[in-house]
């Protein structure tokens, strides 16, 4: 009779080998990095690898990221990460991660990393002879670990996919990470649901156990049960405000505590021919007008003269003192909900920080992270909107969106693409997806459907 040998620690639920036996086929995987020129064919399969590594690793390739590169690169210097981070809505979590994670860390000799929404660290604590060893591959604050950048990675990864991930030794893309593991998971705004960053733990083996992910898991939901009590706080201390109780009329940001990190200031246009405008956690709908003017000027940081706005503003000739006239109806809306929002004049600029949906997407598309702009993005950019710079920004967007899905996209990527109202009638991204998709694939049948409606269509 033979003898049955148990396996050493126990199986991955997806390839059914021990972790020793993962990092086998890690290694083996690398080398067929190497010998086809770091990329990895759509039919080419690693035995013994999970299905999140390989195509991790043909996203990486893809978007050339360099595995060989021992660093990744600094994307802030200390000041502009000093700034951002103070008016980041994750600084009001810190108090949470540091009790849950942090502390915890010393002991355990492990990192604790919290980044923003594409992948570029903001806090690094824990363990410090960890950090100082960290600081060889710069995981550090201020650098950039998104997938486009580094490749396979826990921070990056997680980003890319939208969920919590665990990545051991040579699973990363990058071989001067080999030496580490990390757990991470998607950080999500409480009230909003929007993508704000992700938490991590970096160390030894140990950083990938079992329980790990779990832990991650419970603290990210702690913290953004903190932060909606802090919002909640914040609202009733402005409702119990000495200018409120004075005046039951005043608005109700008069003598509130700044709230910088516990809001994201944003404008929401994208699928909408009227813009959600949201400041410290009120939200109003605006006119189809007053969306076009935020948007402008939210573009414009540096400002706009009422010659400039009334050209991006108006599709023919128009007086300026046609848009001074919409100006001050904007001013009163704007009054009522933050004093601090109106905009100011020669040049009209905003005196605050305004986040457009339009703008995470460009962002996200610049560093190469199309799955995290695909995620974002609801339509077009105010879509009955014909003033000149809306037009060119809602083309900007939806053309170079378009573009790197079909450049980079996985055939589940070109999918959820061809769901957009505008790409109803695109062959040529159903195309694409007929390509990668698998022969067996259920998915064929539709997107060959699909291709026979807008063939039917065309010849009629």
């Amino acid at each position: 009779m033979r003898n049955l040998v148990r396996p050493a620690g126990p199986l991955h639920p997806e390839t059914g080998v021990t972790a020793e036996l993962r990092q086998h086929f890690a290694h083996a995987g690398h080398e067929q990095l190497d010998s086809r020129g770091r990329g990895l064919p759509e039919d080419l399969r690693l035995p013994g690898l999970s299905n999140l590594i390989q195509e991790s690793w043909r996203r990486s390739a893809e978007l050339q990221a360099n595995p060989d590169n021992p660093e990744a690169p600094l994307a802030m210097d200390r000041e502009e990460l000093e700034e951002y981070r103070r008016q980041h809505p994750l600084a009001a979590i810190m108090p949470v991660i540091h009790k849950l994670l942090v502390l915890p860390s010393h002991d355990s000799g492990m990192l604790v990393a919290v980044g923003d929404e594409v992948g570029r660290l903001l806090w690094v604590e824990g363990d410090a002879a960890m950090q100082r060893r960290a600081e060889g591959m710069m995981f550090v604050p201020g650098a950039d670990w998104s997938e486009a950048t580094v490749g396979t990675s826990a921070p990056g990864t997680a980003l890319a996919l939208g969920r919590g991930i665990q990545i051991s030794g040579a699973e990363h893309y990058k071989r001067s990470v080999h030496p580490w593991s990390c757990t991470a998971v998607p950080f999500h705004d409480p009230d909003s649901g929007a993508l704000l960053g992700v938490v991590d733990i970096t160390g030894t083996e140990s950083a990938v156990a079992p329980h790990t992910l779990s832990l991650v898991e419970a603290t990210v939901a702690a913290a953004q049960a903190h932060l909606r009590v802090e919002r909640l706080q914040l609202a009733a201390a402005r409702q119990t405000s000495p200018a409120r109780r004075r005046n039951p009329a005043a608005p109700k940001t008069a003598d509130a505590p700044a709230a910088t990190s516990l809001y994201r200031n944003s404008l929401q246009l994208l699928g909408r021919d009227q813009a959600l405008l949201s400041i410290d956690g009120r939200t109003v709908a605006l006119s189809a007008r007053h969306s076009e003017i935020l948007t402008l000027l939210s573009m414009h940081p540096e400002g706009l003269n009422a010659e400039e706005l009334c050209n991006l503003l108006y599709p023919g000739d128009a007086s300026t003192m046609t848009l001074r006239a919409e100006m001050v109806r904007l001013r009163k809306v704007l009054q009522q909900l933050n004093p601090g929002a109106v905009p100011q004049s020669r040049p009209y600029r905003l005196p605050l920080d305004l986040v457009p949906d339009s703008g995470q997407v460009l962002n996200c598309l610049q560093r190469g992270a199309h799955r995290i702009a695909l995620e974002i993005y609801r339509g077009a950019v105010l879509p009955r909107s014909e003033a000149p710079g809306i037009v060119e920004l809602r083309n900007r967007v939806s053309s170079l969106l378009r573009e790197a899905v079909l450049t980079d996209g996985s055939a589940e990527s070109l999918l959820r693409y061809a769901e957009l109202p505008e790409a109803r009638d695109d062959v040529g991204i159903r195309i694409a997806a007929l390509k990668l998709l698998p022969p067996r694939s259920p998915k064929r049948a539709a997107v060959v459907t699909d291709l026979e409606r807008l063939e039917a269509e065309l010849s009629a």
